[in-house]
C-alpha cells in the first residue's frame, strides 16, 4: 500500500468522523445524543429538530461516504482493493468518530453513499429492497437492515470485485450489530412503526 492509498484511507475516516447529525441538533440547541433515541442519525435528528435538519442529516451522511470512495476511483484512479478499504474506512468513521469520542451512528446514510460510488445500480436496487420492506412493515430498522444484508448478495450477482462484496459483508453484519437493541425490540414486538421510530 502506497502513500497516496493510505492518505486517501485517513481521509476517509476523518471525514466520516465528521458528526452532521450532532452537528445539526447543536445548531438548534440540542444535543441528539442525549434525547430520542440518543443516536445522531438522520432519523433522531428529524424527529428532535425537524425534518429539514433531518434530510441534511441524511444527504451529508450519505456523502460521507460517496465522496472519498468518488476521489479513490475516479481521480486518484486506485484500485477496487484500495477503494474498499477507503470506503469501509469512511463507514467506521461514522461508526466510531474521532471527534465524538468514537461515539457514533448506525452507518445506513454513510454505508449507501459507500455503495453508491462503488456500484450505482446495485444501490439502486438496495434503495427499491429498503423502500418495498418499509413500505411492507413501516419499520425503518427493519428495513435498514434488509437493505444491509442484501448489500453483498446484490454487488455478488453484479459481479462486482472480491474485495468490494467482502467489504459490503462487513458493512453489512456491523450496521445489524449496531441495530441490535432494535433487533430485541422487534423480537418482543415493541419496535416502533414509522412516526416514532430509532433507526440510524
Amino acid at each position: 500500500m502506497n502513500a497516496t492509498e493510505i492518505t486517501m484511507i485517513l481521509c476517509a475516516y476523518l471525514l466520516g468522523s465528521i458528526p452532521t447529525g450532532y452537528m445539526m441538533g447543536a445548531w438548534k440547541g440540542v444535543d441528539v445524543r442525549s434525547a430520542g433515541s440518543g443516536n445522531i442519525g438522520a432519523t433522531n435528528v428529524a424527529r428532535l429538530v425537524g425534518k429539514r435538519q433531518g434530510l441534511l442529516t441524511l444527504v451529508a451522511d450519505a456523502a460521507k461516504g460517496f465522496i472519498p470512495v468518488t476521489i479513490a476511483l475516479q481521480l486518484l484512479g486506485l484500485g477496487w482493493s484500495s477503494a474498499a478499504v477507503v470506503g469501509t474506512a469512511a463507514f467506521l468513521g461514522h461508526l466510531y468518530p474521532l471527534f465524538l469520542k468514537f461515539q457514533g451512528g448506525k452507518g445506513v446514510a454513510t454505508a449507501l453513499g459507500v455503495f453508491a460510488a462503488w456500484a450505482p445500480p446495485a444501490a439502486l436496487v438496495l434503495i427499491i429492497v429498503f423502500a418495498a420492506v418499509a413500505l411492507l412493515s413501516r419499520i425503518v430498522s427493519l428495513s435498514s437492515m434488509a437493505a444491509a444484508l442484501a448489500a453483498p448478495i446484490i454487488l455478488w450477482i453484479f459481479s462486482y470485485p472480491p474485495a468490494v462484496v467482502g467489504s459490503s459483508a462487513v458493512i453489512a453484519s456491523m450496521i445489524v450489530w449496531r441495530h441490535r437493541a432494535n433487533i430485541r425490540r422487534l423480537l418482543a414486538g415493541t419496535e416502533p412503526r414509522f412516526g416514532s421510530i430509532s433507526s440510524r
